[in-house]
């Protein structure tokens, strides 16, 4: 086995070749059905299985978005399953938050313990609104209902979205997408992460909006605001003077894996029932609620 082992020279990290795509694979395979990119997984396991935890850790998680994404986002657009106009309402509120969010960082915010809190005691209603529209009547995708899975009749103006999906209207305010998002972007800039971990459970709790459609539109503002926020921490110093560019290969490798996870993951999702997928979901919002509150107490 020591033959397929290999130090990369950017983090210092020497692990087995296959391992960070594997890895990665697992995560993003799951996470994605739910619009999530598995970042915010792969981070802690950067951390403390690898040992990597120089700044250079953030961007390197960003670069596997980048890489990643696009295999899930290409699945959703081919099945006819993205709402591009909720796709814009994220990017243009995310895209501004994630250079403010890491201005803050970078100025005020060296040691965000206390901000953590509050944003984990966030997540954590949020978690918890997730859980109980579990038990709300939900789309159990039969062969019938497979053969139209596309998005029709899209209309739009500032102030709100709708469109047809497996024969119902649906509709939602785009301000509220867009405040929220711009919300979660400034979060996104601080910690260096997509922020499609919240912004997916959002949409489905509280707008109450098909996660069949929010996947493909949260996955692709992921893949933008991680494509500024690699910018931002490539090229914009850090305190001290000195930038925090990724482990390009690493990140690559991690990438690899979440772009073949991220496309099979789009691909079945129509075959998992919506309960298991925001059951999916919750366990996600709830263990990153759970991590920034418990860091509090440390």
């Amino acid at each position: 086995m020591d033959l397929f082992k290999f130090a990369f020279p950017v983090s210092g990290v020497e692990t087995y070749i296959f391992l960070p795509p594997l890895v990665a694979f697992c995560i993003s395979f799951f996470t994605s059905m739910a619009g999530v990119s598995g970042a915010f997984l792969l981070l802690p396991f950067q951390m403390s299985v690898l040992g990597f935890t120089s700044p250079s850790v953030s961007s390197t998680n960003l670069l596997y978005n980048l890489v990643g994404i696009p295999g899930g986002v290409y699945r959703y657009i081919k099945e006819g399953r993205m709402v591009w106009p909720l796709t814009w309402c994220i990017i243009l509120g995310t895209l501004p938050g994630v250079l403010c969010g890491y201005y803050i960082r970078i100025t005020y915010l060296p040691d965000p313990k206390n901000f953590k809190f509050f944003v984990g005691v966030v997540l954590l209603y949020i978690g918890y609104r997730l859980l109980l529209s579990i038990k709300n009547r939900s789309v159990k995708p039969t062969a019938e209902l497979r053969k139209n899975f596309g998005i029709e009749e899209i209309s739009f103006s500032l102030g709100r979205v709708s469109f047809r999906f497996l024969g119902e209207r649906v509709s939602f305010s785009a301000p509220v997408v867009f405040f929220f998002s711009l919300f979660v972007g400034i979060i996104g800039g601080i910690y260096g992460i997509g922020g499609g971990a919240i912004i997916s459970p959002f949409l489905v709790s509280f707008l109450n909006l098909p996660v069949y459609v929010v996947s493909g539109a949260v996955l692709m503002g992921t893949f933008i605001t991680s494509l500024s926020g690699l910018i931002f921490y490539s090229t914009i110093p850090l305190r001290g003077g000195v930038t925090a560019p990724p482990d390009w290969l690493l990140g690559i490798l991690f990438g690899i894996g979440g772009l073949c996870g991220m496309y099979i993951g789009a691909r079945v999702q129509k075959y998992i029932p919506e309960k298991t997928i925001k059951l999916i979901l919750a366990v996600v919002i709830l263990i990153v609620a759970g991590k920034y509150i418990l860091q509090f107490f440390r």
